[in-house]
């Protein structure tokens, strides 16, 4: 019974968090997903938990991710990824060399510094700076990622992604200019290319959509049988590798079935599942085992943000591309698309959404590629 109720907490306190989110401008600042993991570490840690916890955690962590990832790309417009600027295009193309190569220089700089299986940090990063928070929990699962060092991870690039984003927002785009050459308005600013997050996903269980929840859902499900039926007849190790890499391509070929990416909340209902899967993990980790390498962790994440910044920045000086393209294209590949209208409207500059939004995307859809194969690069170094 104890089971039972465990199970029904992990499902509905995420909804609730939504909810504080929703009516509360300072939970709302503070974030879904951190509190998540805050309620999570929690729960793990002052000895609530009941016997065979475990197999509860085990399943919903199995679960959520594989179903999450279609839900999260049926939207996905690829037709679009076609369509923005040859600028932002290069400059996303910089943004993502620069996150490898500087993960490869910090992992042979921090090899040996007492941080565990660095080679999966290494694809963690890549696949989060790539994309975001949902490639970095599918990486979880197909690098077989320890609890402790996901949540350690998580926790430390929430903490510097906040610190760059105040950085951008605040001085970015002056300290910027120094280097780079101003952007040149397009003098047509496209009305639809605004941005308006409805109140961090609340609301996606309403009556009027629960036809489209139910058609999409069902179509992740089918998806998630399809390449979850592939473990059979694949090597045990690479199983959840395979399984994972061929849901994401699935689920991008299913985007382009006009039918499917039209269905309305499929991605907060993806959403909902990460937060699900945030507070599982965390509450899967012990605390005590943080202190074990967590200062060089720290210095890892600190010098793949800013030493990537830094390469992005000088990449773009030589291919000549303006403050602002270069400030949008990090912002939505390091922070995630959400925080894309915020850096617009930081810096005044609405023309720059719908591509930084594009660019975002295409990093939710490449991340789990990308991050796994630098991943398997590293273990073999």
């Amino acid at each position: 019974m104890l089971l039972v109720f465990l199970t029904v907490f992990y499902l509905f306190f995420p909804l609730l968090l939504l909810y504080l989110s929703y009516k509360f401008t300072i939970v709302n600042k503070i974030g879904a997903v951190l509190l998540a993991y805050a309620f999570g570490l929690i729960i793990g840690n002052i000895g609530i938990l009941p016997d065979g916890s475990h197999k509860v955690q085990d399943l919903l962590t199995t679960l959520t991710i594989p179903l999450a990832i279609p839900l999260l790309l049926f939207s996905t417009n690829i037709k679009d990824w076609f369509r923005i600027a040859g600028k932002t295009m290069m400059s996303m193309i910089i943004a993502l060399i620069s996150v490898v190569v500087v993960v490869f220089i910090g992992y042979f700089f921090f090899k040996g510094n007492g941080i565990s299986d660095l080679w999966k940090v290494g694809g963690l990063l890549v696949g989060l700076y790539s994309g975001g928070t949902p490639n970095l929990a599918s990486l979880k699962l197909i690098l077989n990622v320890d609890p402790d060092v996901f949540v350690v991870t998580h926790s430390f690039d929430m903490l510097i992604s906040a610190i760059y984003l105040l950085f951008l927002i605040t001085i970015g785009q002056k300290v910027f200019g120094f280097i780079l050459p101003k952007y040149k308005s397009l003098e047509k600013i496209n009305e639809n290319g605004e941005y308006n997050p409805e109140n961090n996903y609340w609301g996606f269980w309403q009556k009027k959509h629960r036809r489209s929840l139910l058609k999409g859902f069902g179509l992740s499900v089918l998806i998630f049988a399809i390449g979850g039926s592939l473990s059979f007849i694949v090597p045990e190790k690479a199983e959840m590798a395979v399984v994972i890499l061929t849901i994401t391509t699935l689920a991008i070929l299913s985007s382009l079935i006009p039918q499917v990416n039209k269905l309305e909340k499929t991605f907060d209902l993806g959403m909902y599942l990460i937060l699900i899967f945030s507070l599982v993990v965390a509450s899967m980790a012990d605390i005590k085992t943080f202190s074990a390498s967590a200062a060089e962790l720290l210095e890892y994440i600190s010098f793949v943000i800013f030493a990537s910044l830094f390469l992005h920045v000088l990449l773009s000086k030589i291919f000549k591309i303006d403050t602002d393209t270069v400030m949008i294209t990090s912002a939505a590949l390091i922070c995630s698309p959400p925080f894309v209208p915020v850096i617009a409207g930081a810096i005044k500059n609405r023309e720059i959404i719908v591509s930084g939004l594009t660019v975002g995307i295409i990093g939710y859809a490449i991340g789990n590629y990308l991050g796994f194969i630098v991943a398997e690069i590293l273990k073999f170094i």
